[in-house]
């Protein structure tokens, strides 16, 4: 049998209900099922691997990485990949029908994508899902404006990501990824079409987790870059200036109308979060 053209890479740790539904979406894609293949990257999950395997009943092949870390996880199951097309979604994520088509109609040799991310509505939104679905995953501003996109939603030609190297850790491995393939000549797109939704973060806590997580990595990512530090001074100083723009968003997004004093609540104390943050790893602090 040929390889398939499309190699679907999804690192996994610990979560294999969230991985059945991602699976159960890759079930409902536009495209023939022989076109495409599924590959877990489990990051030696504390569920063990029998959970995995039921959760994944035979549609994808599992790869056990024994190294932490996302990045980890998703270099290993990219190394074990044939097709050549590499699609990048995360375990949690449950991909539009028609994701991998419009990816894999866009991508070409020296072009990756970002596809159109958007966060799951839950029945009864919380102030925490209501801040997400106004705020997280513009990934049209990351692609268009940052030039990086998100790698739950990455599409790019195989043998140009062998080419950049996989995925670090430590640092924001999305964005330093994306720079470095820009930097090695790829060019980058927006693909509206190439749909994925991401569940909202559940609580105030969960908010928190992820934000100290993408501060430690943003930092390191500045650090490495020229008057980065200057940079990163300038960041944190005007977080608070940031807040109207985050308000009107907040105040606007549809759907979100009973908890959005508790969005703006959580809001208002992130920014001052990451500004105080930001200064103290200026200072050489931990956070």
């Amino acid at each position: 049998m040929s390889a398939p053209r499309i190699s679907v890479v999804i690192p996994h740790y610990n979560d294999p209900d969230s991985l059945r539904l991602c699976l159960d979406a890759l079930d409902r894609q536009t495209i023939g099922r022989d076109a495409f293949e599924i590959i877990v990257g489990d990051n030696d999950s504390p569920c063990g691997l029998a959970a995995v395997e039921a959760a994944v009943a035979g549609r994808a092949r599992i790869v056990t990485i024994r190294e932490k870390g996302a990045g980890p996880a998703r270099n290993g199951a990219a190394a074990a990949a044939q097709g050549e097309i590499l699609a990048f979604t995360d375990s949690d994520c449950v991909v539009d029908p028609g994701w991998l088509a419009a990816g894999a109609a866009r991508v070409a040799p020296g072009l990756f994508l970002g596809g159109h991310m958007y966060v799951l509505r839950p029945d009864k939104p919380n102030g925490a899902a209501a801040l997400e679905m106004a705020l997280a995953f513009d990934n049209e501003g990351y692609v268009r404006r940052g030039r990086f996109t998100v790698t739950a939603n990455l599409f790019v030609l195989r043998a140009d990501f062998e080419r950049v190297g996989g995925f670090r850790t430590g640092v924001s491995e999305d964005l330093e990824w994306c720079h470095r393939a820009i930097g090695q000549g790829l060019s980058i797109d927006y693909a509206p079409d190439a749909s994925v939704g991401h569940p909202p973060r559940p609580d105030w806590a969960a908010l928190l987790v992820k934000t100290r997580r993408i501060q430690r990595e943003l930092f390191l990512f500045h650090l490495e870059r020229p008057k980065g530090r200057l940079r990163w001074l300038a960041r944190s100083v005007l977080q608070p200036a940031l807040l109207p723009s985050d308000l009107a968003k907040i105040l606007r997004t549809p759907g979100t109308e009973g908890a959005r004093l508790r969005a703006i609540t959580m809001q208002v104390g992130l920014r001052f979060w990451r500004g105080g943050a930001g200064l103290v790893q200026m200072l050489g602090g931990k956070i």
